[in-house]
């Protein structure tokens, strides 16, 4: 028996050849996005983590990654192996050339774009999706739903910031399991064994990989074994027996964890700390995620760090409305998962309509599964230190975004006819025209311009929001302008004032950041400030302060040792 992926008619030549024109088009949309950041500058913590970091500058620790113990990245190294690999291979090649880490994030960003468009094309491939929507709508589904991820401002922060590789890596990682897996299971009558087994080994290595660089893909299990459920056909025994190798994955993060034990540590972000208990993190997620997905609708105010309020309680008002809507939309995708169920018979045109649609209200509920899903490791009840990231959006984005745009063309399919025209109920087989085979030139198209729109809407702001990070500068008073009241962020731009010798400037974020937190030791870098002016007794002053809150604070030391002599 012929595989069903390779067994092909001329029309489905035609189609490899309009996805082959779909994949170039991807390359060429983000190539003209994110262009403009091949020179965007290491920014805020990225001098610590990657320029300082001792372990990405010898690949020999990378064949022996116990020398690297009480380093102080060990712990993160330990748990993201394969991302950590991929920054001392650039370091390897070219040093801290920033150039070269551009390139390699906005290559992972292009390779998970097409694995999306391959993923919704495979999906209506499935048993269950077949005969649901016509075969241009589903490539066109495929090709919006890559372009809209792709585009979307809100995936600059995974992509544009080097050290947040681990998120478009994993992403890859996760994407190109899900696939590999889903081509395995409508390969299964393939007579070729060895490429059944190397469909399933690349699945199982893929997911390992994913799970070496980033916790989330502890969900990766999870949304196979879904995906499973919702689209293949087979027993529960035939199913299990599939998915016990992939499910055996889930110890390997908890391994890793296990493995640190007595050194683990959270490691917070340029000082940062956990200042709130876990219910108090719980209860602000709630709105959190609501915030998301607010960003991934209207991606307006974006901000590279939110000053979020902490909800302290789950009787707050926003938290409560959170909740609901959240149970709600949550609700939605399991009633729409479960209650696609292809009945045997249709009697009316009505019904026979309905049988060719209730796959797809399965997808879409299986798109809100999956942001819940993949969302769930970083906003549930486990402390990060800081409270809302948008680069922990961009693997979630993936299941709203072709839930969406499924959305509008089984929409576009049931618009009525301008011309009358009326439903045709024909099987696959047949190759004639499907139930949204029929007339409908003006609406059908205006929703397609809609989506084109938005596309261009959206790789607009992407090429904006880039050009702030291209420049730390504007980076950063656009952050302060956002977030005014967080101390770290005038430290921040203090720092780029006055390494740009605009030493006025700098003294007055320095003096707003100790405002805010007189017992902020990092912004009395305003003695060194004070004394590159000439201005010794405040120099000394602010020197003394900062050594009275943090004692072994070297620099500050060195310093009031000089104006001493």
């Amino acid at each position: 028996m012929r595989s069903p992926l390779l067994n092909r008619d001329m029309r489905d030549r035609t189609i490899t050849h309009n996805s082959f024109v779909h994949i170039v088009c991807l390359v060429v949309l983000i190539l003209i996005i994110y262009s403009n950041t091949f020179k965007a500058p290491f920014q805020w913590d990225e001098d610590k983590y990657i320029v300082n970091n001792q372990i990405i500058k010898d690949l020999h620790y990378f064949f022996n990654p116990s020398v690297t113990k009480g380093f102080e990245f060990y712990d993160g190294f330990v748990k993201r192996y394969v991302g950590y690999l991929t920054f001392a291979l650039n370091y390897k090649v070219h040093g801290f050339a920033v150039t070269g880490y551009h390139i390699v994030n906005i290559v992972i960003h292009i390779a998970n774009a097409v694995m999306v468009y391959l993923l919704i094309l495979l999906t209506f491939r499935t048993p269950f999706m077949v005969t649901s929507l016509s075969r241009q709508n589903t490539r066109y589904i495929a090709l919006f739903s890559s372009m809209l991820f792709a585009a979307h401002p809100i995936q600059t922060e995974a992509v544009t910031y080097v050290f947040q590789r681990f998120v478009p890596l994993v992403t890859f990682f996760y994407l190109l399991s899900l696939v590999a897996y889903i081509i395995f299971r409508l390969e299964t009558d393939n007579q070729h064994k060895a490429v059944l087994c190397a469909l399933y080994a690349l699945t199982l290595l893929s997911a390992t990989l994913a799970m070496k660089t980033k916790e989330n893909a502890f969900t990766l299990p999870v949304v196979i074994t879904l995906f499973e459920f919702c689209f293949f056909a087979g027993s529960i025994k035939k199913k299990l027996l599939y998915l016990a190798p992939i499910l055996l994955t889930l110890a390997i993060i908890p391994l890793s964890l296990m493995s640190l034990a007595g050194t683990y540590h959270i490691d917070p972000r340029a000082g940062w700390t956990v200042a709130y208990s876990q219910k108090e993190y719980s209860f602000t997620q709630l709105r959190v995620i609501v915030t998301y997905l607010r960003l991934l609708f209207f991606p307006v105010n974006q901000n590279l760090c939110y000053d979020y309020p902490i909800f302290k309680s789950f009787f707050n008002l926003p938290v409560i409305l959170s909740f609901v809507f959240l149970s709600a939309l949550f609700g939605l995708g399991i009633y729409m998962v479960m209650q696609a169920k292809l009945k045997v018979e249709a009697d009316t045109e009505e019904d026979k309509t309905l049988l060719m649609h209730l796959p797809v209200f399965r997808l879409m509920g299986f798109g809100i599964l999956w942001f819940f899903i993949t969302l769930s490791v970083e906003s549930s009840i486990i402390p990060i230190p800081m409270l809302i990231c948008e680069y922990r959006v961009y693997l979630p984005s993936v299941g709203i975004i072709f839930c969406a745009v499924t959305g509008v063309f089984l929409l576009k399919e049931n618009l009525p006819s301008p011309t009358g025209g009326k439903i045709i109920i024909v099987t696959r087989a047949s190759r004639q025209p499907t139930a949204g085979d029929y007339c409908k030139p003006y609406a059908g198209s205006l929703l397609v311009v809609v989506l084109v729109l938005a596309t261009v809407v959206l790789s607009v702001a992407t090429y904006l929001r880039n050009d702030l990070w291209a420049d730390d500068l504007k980076l950063w008073e656009d952050t302060v302008k956002k977030s005014p009241a967080k101390e770290q962020m005038h430290y921040n731009l203090g720092t780029i004032y006055r390494a740009r010798n605009m030493l006025d400037k700098a003294i007055e974020q320095y003096l707003i950041a100790i405002k805010l937190k007189p017992d902020y030791a990092e912004a009395f870098n305003l003695g060194l400030l004070y004394y590159k002016t000439g201005q010794m007794e405040k120099a000394r002053k602010e020197l003394i302060t900062s050594l009275n809150i943090k004692p072994d604070y070297q620099q500050a030391q060195q310093l009031l040792k000089s104006i001493s002599r």
